[in-house]
């Protein structure tokens, strides 16, 4: 990972992150917040190998032409198709999920997120916790993730991708994000185009005229004249910034960084206790 051929350094937000741990360390307050949040009813029992598990994606504030990453020319397999969804947000900036996610203000990464924008080098694009099973050789189906700006000629977000998780003796979370921008040289494309744009420019006037009077406009079934054809312009071409391809074994109450020059992912999970 290089920006400008000079490596970045972590350490700001290795300092950032270890103050953000002191703030919310596993304390009275944090585990009655949890017995509060995640009980699954008044009376029931927490059920074994219970988590919140908790994602804040990070965009980085630089600019893209200063990143040497080359990514461009990396082949970028199609997105991968699934039903659930961790965090996606639509055209008109609405936000959706196929999970139960608890407030920003009640995750224990609220804080670090916070700092980190406060720091003026980042911006949250999005915040997401909730609470699960995660017994012995679960096997997670993949979460979507749609967030960061919307890029209109390309009708898509600049950051897309998912997260997994699975269980073996460990938790496991892999991170397979995009972070895209349109192609260096594409132009806005035109709003439409017509079958009347397609008429020879070399016709003569004389041929026009004659082509008019000769020829009838189509007409529907029910007398009227038809419309011509509108043509939809074709998606603009986008080319990758950069990307995070990575697995990360977690353990509870540990806070994990996984990034790129430009996008980052604060990964967190704590284990919810039975109620003594």
């Amino acid at each position: 990972m290089q920006i400008n051929g000079t490596r970045w350094c972590r350490y700001p937000i290795r300092a950032i992150l270890a103050a953000a741990l002191l703030g919310f360390s596993a304390t009275g307050a944090a585990q009655q917040a949890d017995q509060t949040a995640s009980s699954p009813g008044s009376g029931s029992s927490v059920p074994n190998d219970y988590y919140r598990a908790e994602f804040v994606i990070l965009e980085r504030i630089v600019e893209p032409g200063a990143v040497n990453e080359h990514m461009s020319v990396k082949a970028v397999e199609e997105p991968t198709v699934t039903d659930e969804i961790l965090w996606s947000e639509l055209e008109n900036g609405t936000t959706k999920s196929t999970l139960k996610l608890v407030p920003r203000n009640r995750l224990h990464l609220a804080n670090a997120a916070a700092r980190l924008e406060r720091s003026g080098g980042y911006r949250v694009l999005a915040t997401a916790g909730w609470y699960e099973t995660f017994p012995q050789d679960y096997k997670g189906t993949p979460l979507r993730v749609e967030t960061g700006n919307w890029i209109n000629d390309a009708g898509t977000r600049e950051v897309e991708g998912h997260i997994t998780i699975d269980r073996k003796r460990y938790l496991h979370v892999n991170v397979h994000l995009n972070h895209w921008q349109l192609a260096d040289g594409t132009a806005a494309m035109p709003a439409a185009s017509t079958e009347t744009d397609n008429a020879e420019k070399g016709a003569s006037a004389t041929q026009e005229r004659d082509s008019a009077s000769t020829t009838e406009a189509p007409a529907t079934t029910d007398g009227a004249v038809s419309q011509p054809l509108t043509l939809s312009p074709a998606p603009a071409p986008l080319e990758l910034v950069t990307w995070i391809r990575e697995t990360r074994r977690m353990r509870s109450e540990e806070i994990h960084f996984l990034d790129s020059p430009t996008i980052g992912v604060l990964v967190f999970f704590r284990k919810v206790e039975a109620r003594e």
